[in-house]
């Protein structure tokens, strides 16, 4: 008969992807995960397998918050300048709200491990494709309304958009202040015409 789990493989999840977030993949220890979870070595292994399979459960589960989030500004926003605007506020607001200036996870994991992990760059390049498609269907929406310029393409503009908002969250990581991120905003905006 398998033994029931007495504990929450969700919270335990967010705990993991708290602690990677905030040491990164290589500053995270297999003592500091089994410390930090509040579950035996044992049931760790069991459950989620190996420290790289329970980062890339982790990953996996800040990127479905996120790319969620995303959707939804996309497709509750009146305009498609609303829409962009509000995913870049979006973001400041989840940078600045936090203290410990941890940045992106998504990107903090870019920077760290994709290079060397095929698995984890092909799901960031994923995720910044899914990213480019609902900037694209916002950008399209808007050229069609006149309110974007034509000047650019709508996958050039979605791409520019997802870079200015990948390097305000490396920015973050160093303190950067609201006022530096609302001009980066601006000029952002100023581009679409």
């Amino acid at each position: 008969m398998a033994r029931t789990k007495d504990f929450d493989e969700d919270e335990v999840l967010q705990k993991a992807m708290n602690i990677f977030w905030h040491k990164g993949y290589n500053g995270t220890s297999m003592q500091d995960l089994v410390d930090g979870l509040g579950i035996s070595r044992s049931s760790m292994y069991d459950t989620f397998g190996d420290k790289h399979t329970l980062f890339i459960r982790s990953l996996e589960n800040y990127k479905k918050m996120a790319t969620a989030e995303m959707k939804s500004i996309v497709d509750n926003a009146p305009t498609a300048k609303e829409a962009i605007r509000r995913m870049f506020e979006y973001t400041i607001a989840e940078l600045v709200s936090d203290k410990q200036h941890k940045g992106c996870f998504l990107v903090n994991a870019g920077v760290e491990m994709a290079p060397h992990d095929a698995g984890i760059s092909k799901m960031l390049c994923d995720n910044d494709r899914q990213l480019e498609t609902y900037f694209n269907e916002a950008i399209k929406k808007g050229q069609a309304s006149g309110e974007i310029s034509n000047q650019q393409s709508s996958h050039a503009l979605a791409q520019f958009i997802l870079n200015n908002i990948k390097g305000i969250r490396v920015t973050a990581k160093s303190g950067a202040d609201k006022k530096i991120f609302r001009d980066i905003v601006d000029v952002t905006m100023s581009a679409l015409g």
